[in-house]
């Protein structure tokens, strides 16, 4: 099996879909991995590095896709990706299908592509373990963001994050419990500013209070809680996830109006449409504007920021289960259940339910599909 690995065309991406590493452990276990001239560079990967680890290089992107019956990618396919789509390729990427554009869809589905996206990709406790590295890298980003933009020479109210002897630090308020609002909690404390966070589940706020040795305060999400947490916020995060579903408005215009002046929003949950109703996707290059006196960040592919890092947190997720899948992978979708949740379209066929209401059809059972090849 010939695993493709193209050049990111996603506006400011710079993540790469495999790294030499990852070529290496493939190629010593019998695949032939082919990289697009270039693929790594955004990432700090030469061309002499994929060689060194096993690789063919490609001319171009469209040599790639042609030739790689797996393709592994960050980004959803660009329009012009989408047309060098050949008859039953696998591809693996950040799909978010059931918000593709309808051409990029009816694409998979002509070119009878299995499409699984790592952001679908569910334990059975509901934990997503190949979008779980980039989750830890937006939390962990969250104390450099803030810190920038409460300095008042980018619009903040000129407070210090960790404050100093005699002089508070800044209030952190954070919105969900899951892997982005945890590691956003360990990063925020770590630089001495004071943490709240707030959870719908209670066992969820049980959990955490034990975890963080009673350093954080911790609430249910309530209405009203929300409500009173976000006016004393200095730095504001949203942080909450529902898997194949727009995020939940949980800020209202009113509340974010009621914030300080020069406070900083940064909503984490933009890739899913945002938590605050205030926010808006933006491009890492211009990640901040500024709505009744509160600046917003809300960047959907922040670990892009540091790609380096980013793309060798998602080998190492990967790996274990892209062996599998260059091996056969009909059979690594029977034998893993955890891998096939991610799997949205199988040859062409919509397997997930929010997938098929997309295409406007019914959805077909995996399961099935898949024995029908057995």
């Amino acid at each position: 099996m010939i695993i493709g690995v193209p050049r990111e065309q996603a506006a400011d991406e710079r993540r790469v879909g495999l790294s030499p590493s990852g070529v290496h452990s493939l190629v010593r276990h019998g695949s032939q991995v082919l990289v697009e001239r270039g693929a790594g560079e955004d990432s700090g990967f030469s061309d002499e590095d994929y060689a060194r680890a096993g690789a063919d290089i490609a001319a171009g992107g469209e040599e790639v896709f042609r030739r790689a019956d797996l393709l592994v990618k960050v980004q959803r396919p660009q329009a012009e990706e989408a047309a060098w789509l050949r008859e039953g390729q696998f591809l693996l990427a950040f799909l978010h299908l059931p918000s593709c554009p309808p051409d990029r869809l009816a694409r998979l589905r002509e070119r009878r592509v299995t499409a699984l996206d790592y952001a679908a990709v569910q334990e059975p406790g509901g934990e997503a373990p190949l979008l779980a590295p980039m989750s830890q890298i937006a939390g962990r980003m969250v104390p450099q963001i803030a810190a920038r933009f409460l300095q008042t020479d980018h619009g903040g109210n000129g407070i210090l994050l960790g404050g100093l002897p005699g002089v508070p630090p800044a209030e952190a308020v954070i919105l969900g419990g899951g892997t982005v609002g945890r590691n956003a909690t360990r990063a925020l404390l770590g630089a001495g500013a004071r943490v709240t966070l707030l959870d719908r589940d209670l066992d969820v706020v049980r959990r955490l209070h034990w975890q963080f040795d009673g350093r954080v305060t911790t609430l249910t999400a309530t209405a009203y809680n929300i409500d009173r947490a976000v006016r004393f916020a200095d730095v504001l995060v949203g942080a909450v996830r529902v898997p194949g579903d727009r995020a939940p408005l949980l800020v209202s215009r009113e509340q974010v109006v009621a914030m300080r002046d020069g406070s900083v929003a940064i909503d984490l949950s933009i890739d899913q449409g945002g938590c605050l109703a205030t926010s808006r996707p933006m491009r890492p290059a211009d990640p901040a504007y500024v709505v009744h006196g509160v600046t917003h960040v809300c960047v959907p592919n922040l670990p892009s920021l540091v790609a380096r890092t980013a793309s060798k947190a998602l080998v190492n997720a990967l790996l274990p289960s892209l062996r599998e899948l260059a091996a056969d992978p009909a059979a690594a979708l029977r034998n893993d259940p955890v891998l096939a949740s991610g799997v949205g379209i199988y040859r062409g066929e919509p397997v997930h339910p929010h997938v098929a209401a997309a295409l406007g059809v019914p959805a077909r059972s995996l399961d099935a599909l898949l024995a029908e090849e057995a």
